[in-house]
């Protein structure tokens, strides 16, 4: 079983990533927003722009994952594709793993083209041992959100507008554009539950910036993250079929 179940997560990846993914609503969700989010700040603050590149990279790995992964299961509900799906000898589990596995990768492809362009253009050498600890747990976690979200709802708008609340809420409080250490005591507390703060936090330990925190415990902390959407999307999804 468990081989038809890993047969099931590569197939489902491959076509997601061709079917949804390498579409260009979901290229520039995942990387011409980001970039252009970046620039603006650095046309007020030039000099600053080095700083900006862990919220750069941060906002790639959040708007790749979930360009997609927020419509993919509700949009194939309405298709009857996903009960399809389910005919195989393959479980709910397998399948949703599938689907997030699929924001995971091109989230990946998306974030290698941003880091690796950043860092050759500004001559900045990261450890990379530290963002590949990072950067891994947090497309996991955004993926499994926007899987959360979709399961959440019935249509697929619902889906999109349910998701820019987190999205754009994570962009202003979680450092990625204003230090969090400047915000009013209440908000300080607010954004560390939000789980961009920790990617930021941890990008920011791999490239030097330090921060309070090492870049293990805030992989222990997005890993945790992971599990707590990814487990109540599973019980959603089922629910579905009951």
């Amino acid at each position: 079983m468990w081989r038809d179940n890993l047969r099931a997560i590569y197939y489902i990846v491959l076509k997601d990533i061709k079917t949804y993914y390498l579409k260009p609503p979901s290229i520039s969700w995942g990387i011409v927003f980001p970039i252009a989010w970046t620039l603006a700040f650095y046309l007020r603050h030039p000099g600053g722009f080095i700083n900006l590149i862990p919220g750069l990279i941060a906002m790639t790995i959040l708007f790749s994952t979930t360009a997609a992964e927020a419509v993919v299961i509700n949009f194939e509900l309405r298709l009857g594709s996903l009960e399809r799906l389910l005919l195989a000898p393959v479980n709910l589990s397998a399948v949703l793993i599938g689907k997030i596995l699929g924001g995971v990768v091109f989230g990946l492809m998306m974030t290698i083209v941003i880091t690796v362009g950043s860092t050759l253009v500004l001559g900045i050498y990261p450890n990379y041992f530290h963002l590949f600890l990072i950067i891994i747990p947090s497309l996991f976690v955004f993926a499994s959100l926007g899987a959360l979200l979709c399961v959440l709802v019935k249509e697929v708008f619902e889906a999109q507008t349910l998701l820019n609340l987190p999205r754009f809420l994570m962009i202003f409080l979680s450092g990625v554009v204003y230090p969090i250490s400047a915000m009013p005591a209440a908000l300080r507390y607010f954004s560390y539950i939000l789980p961009l703060t920790h990617t930021v936090n941890g990008l920011r330990n791999a490239f030097g910036a330090g921060s309070n925190t090492t870049v293990i415990y805030e992989m222990l902390i997005l890993f945790g993250f992971f599990l707590l959407f990814l487990i109540p999307a599973v019980k959603l999804l089922s629910k579905k079929f009951e």
